[in-house]
């Protein structure tokens, strides 16, 4: 096989500004979807049920996305039509979901708001799926570690932008944040509308501007995939023969997304009991809005810290090896989650989410860059996708689990399931320690 070419970094920075998009409009629903179903009537302890919808989707689509990305070549490419199929139907459930109650009313309006959060939800695994996969595609191993890092950068400026909006629109240029029960704040709806014209956006640069090798020369730097049947069962049959580094990293990403799904469930019930004082049935309340948008701008923090250290990745992990890295960015992440138990004033809720956003670059380049040197020719598609099963059976797990947990051992008292999630991201930290990585940087410089 020939060694594919070195990209430059503007090669790099085009194939993954789609990212940019994608994230803005997945950070609007992390940082908003659990106060939008609280408004249309929702329990705190059936929040993580709602969420399901996101890991269950994922775990379906992103594996058949995958295969068929694997086998796809038209005059878009090989993953561009899956960007654009996905980007289109998001950006109609980005518009539809703050205004779910203009088409029902009461428990009615919560159901179409669940209906579209799932619309959401399978729109952004169709578009974000073939993303790992483009970068593993075109980069060499050498370079891999700087491409998820980029694409990590992008996400945490996207992340920033979508979590902060609705903060910056209230505050400063008056957009009303306040609404009669069962209805969303206006802030909160314009920013669902200006998170689909970006995601539309950035999409469009990757799509237009970002190459992808035709399917001869996808094979010179591939190699000849083997002659096997191309229907869904070879699925499970990949998913039977997945590489040792790959089912090491699956305990790992068991741990941290277990951690990541409880803090963007809990956070605005837990900050909004434990810091703001709120009774634990207060979901409607102005004070109630207030802590959920401030939930947007810590969330906005991590993610921003997240893009800065992104960028110091490559060179960490040359300096101590990828496990290493990974397993000390997860470390400050336990401790940042841990830290929100002691804090009572919100502002010290930034300091907190410093570690978390160590965290989130690491599990957004760390493990890719680790996975993507073990796995065969001519899988690249279909191999991300089935790793996003160990990102979606965590939580799931989480989302069955987690809300009848702080119901019946916390007293609906979500402050203890962040507390947890603290523990679940050391967890993980002490599980990379024992990953296999054959083409660890640090060991391939020593060799």
């Amino acid at each position: 096989m020939r060694e594919k070419p070195r990209l430059s970094f503007w090669q790099i920075w085009n194939m993954s500004f789609g990212f940019l998009g994608i994230q803005f409009g997945f950070a609007l629903q992390n940082g908003n979807a659990s106060a939008i179903l609280q408004n249309f009537g929702a329990d705190v302890h059936h929040l993580s049920w709602f969420w399901l919808v996101a890991p269950l989707t994922g775990m379906v689509v992103q594996p058949i996305i995958g295969h068929y990305s694997d086998h796809t070549w038209n005059r878009l490419g090989r993953r561009k039509p899956y960007f654009l199929i996905g980007t289109i139907l998001c950006c109609i459930a980005l518009v539809l979901l703050p205004n779910s109650s203009a088409f029902m009313t009461g428990k009615a309006a919560l159901l179409i708001g669940a209906g579209f959060l799932m619309i959401m939800d399978a729109s952004i695994n169709v578009a974000m799926e073939p993303f790992r996969a483009l970068v593993a595609d075109n980069l060499p191993d050498n370079q891999r570690t700087l491409g998820f890092s980029i694409q990590t950068f992008l996400i945490g400026i996207g992340a920033v932008a979508g979590s902060w909006l609705p903060y910056v629109l209230a505050n400063y240029f008056g957009v009303s944040d306040s609404a009669p029960a069962g209805q969303v704040a206006d802030n909160v709806i314009f920013s669902f509308y200006t998170g689909a014209i970006v995601f539309f956006g950035a999409i469009m640069v990757t799509i237009l501007f970002a190459k992808e090798y035709p399917p001869a020369e996808y094979e010179e730097y591939h190699g000849k995939p083997k002659n096997e049947h191309s229907g869904l069962r070879q699925i499970f049959t990949d998913f039977g023969r997945m590489p040792v580094t790959m089912r090491q990293l699956g305990l790992v990403q068991f741990f941290s997304w277990f951690a990541l799904f409880g803090m963007w469930v809990f956070t605005t019930p837990a900050i909004a009991h434990h810091i703001y004082g709120l009774p634990i049935d207060d979901t409607s309340s102005d004070t109630f809005r207030k802590a959920g948008t401030w939930v947007g701008v810590i969330f906005g923090v991590y993610n921003g810290v997240s893009a800065i250290y992104a960028l110091f990745l490559p060179a960490i992990a040359r300096k101590l090896g990828r496990k290493l890295t990974h397993a000390l960015s997860l470390s400050a992440g336990g401790v940042g989650l841990l830290s929100m138990y002691f804090v009572h004033d919100p502002n010290m809720l930034i300091v907190s989410m410093i570690g978390v956003g160590l965290a989130w670059a690491s599990i957004l380049a760390m493990p890719y860059a680790i996975l993507a040197g073990s796995i065969p020719a001519g899988k690249m598609g279909i191999y991300m996708g089935l790793f996003n099963f160990f990102i979606t059976f965590p939580q799931i797990i989480n989302g069955v689990f987690g809300g009848p947990i702080v119901h019946a051992l916390y007293n609906d008292n979500a402050i203890y399931a962040i507390v947890m999630s603290g523990i679940f991201m050391f967890c993980a930290a002490i599980s990379v320690l024992y990953v296999q990585d054959k083409t660890d940087i640090r060991l391939s410089r020593k060799s």
